[in-house]
């Protein structure tokens, strides 16, 4: 890869990365990662992603779920607000690390752009609970939080899908399943960023990119193998499913992603099936990005922008 295709800071945050020692990601290591208190969490992600920054309400709220109780977390803008949608939120990971604690910072970040309440879903990871432990967690949330607004100190009135990577796919799943079967409030937006969408096939951008930017090969091979899923089902890869009759999809994409390709194939075929759809590709950075805006600052210039994008969906629907 051409480095002038990559932004200074992508290069300068990969060349960090490289000069750091990182265990092979396999079950140990996932062990490991579960055993960290939540301050050591919190301090490595200091060194390369924005803090949490003031809101007006953070509150935890435990929903009963398929396979026992889901946390879920809100976070607002406002301390009180009227009657609006809800943002669901589904962090990434690879079905197997990330959590709330995580992604708080993005989660944070949306609720104050689209200033909408936002509520993070801390569904079910791999190896311990394989596919479809995550889609059955991420429906039952959508479904439930909807349902739920007095848990919150709200009323809401519709729902955002969002969610990143992992959480990308658990956005579109969760937008395909509400569709055959109806939520008690609509989807109004699926907002889905880079996200996995086909597992069955290998797209060129899997090999382009499955070394030295951040999401290497191996790694990927590791999420697929723990969380087991049958790769050919739309609720693993929801490329494959009948995309017609979905709600306005925003899907972004990193141009030096592995995952690039089978996103820009998810939004064509969206579009091809009269899905409202609008695609995004941003150039010269990587997978993560989102989640790594102090090191890579116009990240967040392009967060911003994409949140824009955002309200204006959700203006004209």
């Amino acid at each position: 890869m051409n480095d002038a295709l990559m932004r200074p800071e992508t290069r300068a945050y990969l060349d960090a990365v490289a000069a750091q020692w990182r265990p092979p990601m396999n079950d140990q290591t996932v062990a490991l990662i579960r055993q960290l208190p939540s301050e050591v969490i919190d301090a490595m992600l200091q060194t390369f992603e924005l803090p949490v920054g003031d809101l007006g309400e953070i509150h935890d709220v435990i929903m009963p779920g398929p396979g026992g109780e889901i946390a879920l977390k809100l976070f607002d803008s406002r301390a009180h607000r009227g009657a609006s949608p809800v943002v669901v939120f589904y962090h990434g990971g690879g079905f197997t690390i990330g959590s709330i604690g995580t992604h708080a910072p993005l989660a944070a970040e949306i609720a104050r752009q689209l200033d909408l309440p936002v509520i993070s879903v801390e569904y079910r990871l791999a190896p311990e609970h394989k596919w479809p432990a995550a889609p059955d967690d991420a429906e039952a949330a959508a479904r439930w939080i909807v349902e739920n607004g007095a848990s919150f100190g709200r009323e809401f009135t519709g729902l955002v899908l969002c969610g990143d990577s992992a959480g990308g796919a658990l956005t579109l799943i969760t937008a395909l399943a509400l569709r055959d079967q109806p939520a008690a409030l609509p989807v109004l937006l699926q907002l889905a960023i880079y996200p996995v969408t086909d597992r069955s096939v290998p797209y060129p951008s899997a090999s382009a990119f499955g070394d030295g930017f951040g999401l290497n090969s191996e790694e990927i091979s590791y999420f697929d193998e723990a969380y087991a899923s049958d790769k050919d089902h739309w609720r693993a890869s929801p490329l494959l499913a009948e995309l017609s009759g979905l709600p306005p999809l925003l899907l972004a994409t990193a141009g030096l992603d592995p995952l690039r390709d089978e996103g820009r194939a998810f939004a064509a075929k969206a579009a091809l099936a009269g899905v409202d759809t609008i695609y995004r590709e941003y150039d010269g950075t990587i997978h993560g990005c989102f989640t790594y805006r102090r090191a890579m600052p116009s990240a967040q210039q392009d967060l911003v922008g994409l949140l824009g994008l955002a309200r204006q969906m959700l203006g004209s629907s």
